[in-house]
Order: structure tokens, then C-alpha cells, then sequence
């Protein structure tokens, strides 16, 4: 017999599978329902609606994201190459989760809001994540004085552009060349 947190898992993994193969707009509860095991009763004991379902598996991938972050973050020689390793790892995770991958598809194809406000969500909790490290650097005398907010939202949606954008007509950047391109357009200027 399962207990609250299994089924609860259970849940979650069920509706990540419905939302990675139809997108949010074509899973309904009855469909997860259904891949769960479950009743709709079950999933209405933990989830009010799917919007909110979609928010807590939101949640759990961006707290997953963090935690390739930290590893990164203990890792690299330099702190240009800390966070290097942060943002890259968080983006490949990104590029290789297939919720994710549909998610962005849907906003593209049908401009949802909950899809677009889900991936606003997690920019905005990875920005301000990469930000305290940045911030942390700076006190520590590793970073020059900068806004870590702005640093960080301008490293992010560079490496967005390099890892996702570039190869839409070019060939794959690997995480050494865009090391070295991090390394080129921001050395100098935030190593202390």
C-alpha cells in the first residue's frame, strides 16, 4: 500500500509524462488519472487544478536545477568557471528535459500563459540563484563590484543564446568553446 507521499509522487511523475507527451493544454486530469493508477478524487487530495500540479513539478526540476548548480559551484578553479559550470549545467538539463522542451513549444505554438508563466518562473528563480553567487563573489573579493541581478540575467540569457539559439543555423558550441567565449566577453571585466 502506498502512503501520501508515494501516490503523491506518483502524481507528479504521471502529470510530467502527460504534460512531456501532450503538452499542458492537451493533458487533462482524466489522463493522468489514468497513467497513475489513481481516481481524480486522489489527485484533487493533493492538487486543486492542473495549473497547480504543473507548478509543483516546476518546483522539483527547478530545485533539481539548483542542485547541478551547487555541484558546478564547488568545482571550478576560478569563479568565472564556477559559474560557467552552473549556468551550462542548468541549461543542459534545460535542453535535455522533455517537459521542459514541450513546454516551450507550447508557448510558441499556442502563446499559453500558465506554459509561458511556468519558464518565466524558473528564468527568474535561476537568474536570482546565479545573482547570490555572484553577490557572495563579490564580498568574497573573487568578482568585481557589479550588479550581481543584471550580471547575472545578462550571463544567463548569453548562454540561452549560445546553447540554444547559436545552433539553430551553426554547428553545437561545446562547454569548452563556450567557456572560453565566457572567458573572453566577461574575464576581464569580472575577475578581480
Amino acid at each position: 500500500m502506498m502512503d501520501m507521499d508515494q501516490k503523491k509522487h506518483l502524481i507528479m511523475e504521471s502529470a510530467k509524462q502527460s504534460f512531456s507527451l501532450f503538452g499542458y493544454k492537451g493533458t487533462t486530469m482524466d489522463q493522468i488519472a489514468k497513467i497513475a493508477g489513481v481516481g481524480k478524487a486522489t489527485i484533487y487530495s493533493f492538487f486543486e487544478n492542473k495549473e497547480e500540479l504543473l507548478h509543483e513539478i516546476v518546483q522539483s526540476l527547478v530545485a533539481e536545477m539548483k542542485a547541478v548548480a551547487e555541484k558546478a559551484l564547488t568545482e571550478g578553479a576560478t569563479t568565472l568557471e564556477r559559474i560557467h559550470g552552473a549556468i551550462y549545467g542548468i541549461l543542459v538539463l534545460r535542453k535535455e528535459e522533455r517537459l521542459l522542451i514541450q513546454l516551450a513549444h507550447e508557448v510558441q505554438q499556442f502563446g499559453n500563459q500558465v506554459t509561458r508563466d511556468a519558464l518565466a518562473g524558473i528564468e527568474t528563480e535561476l537568474v536570482d540563484f546565479i545573482a547570490q553567487h555572484i553577490a557572495r563573489a563579490i564580498q568574497n573579493g573573487t568578482m568585481k563590484n557589479c550588479d550581481p541581478k543584471m550580471t547575472a540575467f545578462i550571463m544567463y540569457k548569453l548562454y540561452i543564446a549560445l546553447v540554444f539559439d547559436w545552433e539553430k543555423n551553426n554547428e553545437p558550441l561545446t562547454d569548452e568553446r563556450i567557456s572560453e567565449l565566457l572567458k573572453l566577453y566577461f574575464g576581464n571585466f569580472l575577475s578581480s
